[in-house]
Parts: structure tokens; C-alpha cells; sequence
């Protein structure tokens, strides 16, 4: 397995494998920590769980930076993922960027204690809080319904969000774990536009050359759905909270953060969808 330098937890995922990506082309070594244990664009991978705490010292041999992805479907994440910090430092190992998002402010819910717990403990962090994903239509949650019936749930109703390719979410991660110099602060991580969700299924659908609609529940409606769907009851009502956040005109300012961190300019919906066009087309 070598001497992997950066640990990604979640690193099989939407960000997690795109940054294993960067690692390569640069010459860098990871290890790929994930429940699947796979190998990701030649790096070594590591079952990983975090409720499951039998190797994690081992998985730490080695490790200068971790890239931490919190455990999918919980609302204490600080409660399941501080041994596992804590044990991090007490081996010396003093780098962590913490994948949060841009509505969970610091000590909040869900990742916002995280982050506050970095933030005191931790020598040289990182808290990224990207926008939305676009990949949350191209890869997962809203794409069935996109490819199914030609439309988008949410309960954001006319809320803007300035929704990110988590490419650039991953340069910007990929800067932040490997640069000589920590940044040790939150970053706001935007696409360069904000839509709302019926402007998101027009461009899909103008990609595609069939319509595609933005279908509006209310709050409870769509934590319903979610848990139609097989999502964990709480955190469906948190997923469907967050959209109420959305609709009520929670604005998140459009930063030029993935400039400043990377040099490159974030990539916009429409070229987005473009690009996914044949991800959202029938065989």
C-alpha cells in the first residue's frame, strides 16, 4: 500500500473521487477510505466505517492531511466523527478539510459543530461550504426523476441557489490539503450564477430537447418523499428543512473563492448541462 500521505474519507463519492483524480495527476499519494474499500484512479482503498472504529488506527499510519466527508444520512456527525479526530491528532497529524455546506454555519446542526471542533482543535483546517451540487442532478437524487418523469422535486419553491460543479469544489479541496500554507478558515464555495430550481429544469431541458418541470411541495411533502426513497427519517426532515431556508430567500453571495484558491473560473449550469446532456437521455 505504499506511504499514502492524504486520507479521503468519502472518497469513492461525489467530490472524495475527484480530488483522488487531482491527487494523481499531481503525483501525490492517497488512500481511499470508504464502506466499498475500491481503489480510485490508482490509489489504494481502505474499508472504512465510521461507526466501526477497529482499524482506524491503522488507516492513520502514514497520513499527513485527511479530507473529511461526514457520515451520510446523520444529524450528530460531530458525535460519530470525534474519536476518529481525535485520534488523528493525537498521531501528530495536523491537516483537515472538512467537507460542510454553505446554509450550515459554524456550531450549527449537522456539520456546523464539526466545524466549530476543527476550528478550536485543530493546527492548520479547513471548512468548505459549497452551494448545492450540480451533480445532485446528474449523479444520484434528483436524476431518476429527471430520466423517470421529466421532472424536479424540491421544496425551495422560487429560492435561488448558486449551485456548484463539485469539480471545482474539489480543486479547491485539493488546494487546501496539499498547499505549503494552511488557510485555516470557512470557505464559501459558489457556482458564478444563482438559479432556482424551475430555471435549473429549463436548462435541463433545453439540453436535452424535451421539458423537464420543477414540481413545488411543501416542507413535509418533501421530507415525505425523501423518505419514500429510503432516506433516514430525521434527516430527510433536515434535507427538507434546508429547502424551507431556500424558499424563504436565505441568499448565499456568489464568491469568487474557486478563482482566488485555484485560478480557474467556476463552470456555469448551462455548460454543465451540456456536457451531462446524454446522462439525462433515454438509451
Amino acid at each position: 500500500m505504499g506511504n499514502p500521505t492524504i486520507l479521503l474519507t468519502g472518497g469513492t463519492g461525489k467530490t472524495g473521487r475527484r480530488i483522488a483524480s487531482q491527487l494523481k495527476a499531481e503525483g501525490r499519494c492517497g488512500l481511499v477510505a470508504s464502506r466499498s474499500g475500491s481503489s480510485v484512479y490508482g490509489h489504494p482503498g481502505v474499508c472504512f466505517d465510521w461507526y466501526n472504529k477497529t482499524n482506524h488506527a491503522d488507516i492513520l499510519e502514514g497520513i499527513q492531511a485527511i479530507y473529511l466527508v461526514a457520515p451520510s444520512h446523520e444529524i450528530d456527525s460531530l458525535k460519530v466523527m470525534q474519536p476518529f479526530i481525535d485520534l488523528a491528532l493525537d498521531r501528530g497529524i495536523r491537516r483537515f478539510v472538512l467537507l460542510s455546506a454553505s446554509l450550515l454555519e459554524e456550531g450549527g446542526p449537522m456539520m456546523g459543530a464539526a466545524h466549530a471542533y476543527l476550528k478550536q482543535h485543530a493546527p492548520e483546517w479547513t471548512v468548505l461550504r459549497p452551494t448545492r451540487f450540480m451533480q445532485n442532478f446528474s449523479e444520484e437524487f434528483h436524476m431518476s426523476s429527471i430520466l423517470d418523469e421529466g421532472r424536479i422535486y424540491s421544496a425551495t419553491f422560487f429560492g435561488k441557489v448558486p449551485f456548484v460543479d463539485t469539480y471545482d469544489i474539489a480543486l479547491v479541496a485539493n488546494a487546501a490539503l496539499t498547499n505549503p500554507t494552511p488557510l485555516n478558515r470557512d470557505v464559501i464555495i459558489t457556482g458564478p450564477e444563482a438559479l432556482s430550481y424551475a430555471e435549473v429544469a429549463q436548462i435541463i431541458g433545453g439540453a436535452i430537447g424535451h421539458p423537464v418541470s420543477h414540481i413545488r411541495l411543501s416542507e413535509d411533502d418533501f421530507s415525505q418523499r425523501l423518505i419514500n426513497l429510503g432516506m433516514n427519517e430525521n434527516y430527510a426532515k433536515a434535507l427538507a428543512m434546508l429547502d424551507t431556508l431556500v424558499a424563504r430567500g436565505y441568499k448565499v453571495e456568489i464568491t469568487d473563492e474557486v478563482e482566488k484558491i485555484t485560478g480557474k473560473t467556476p463552470k456555469s449550469l448551462d455548460t454543465f448541462a451540456r456536457e451531462m446532456r446524454k446522462i439525462w437521455l433515454p438509451d
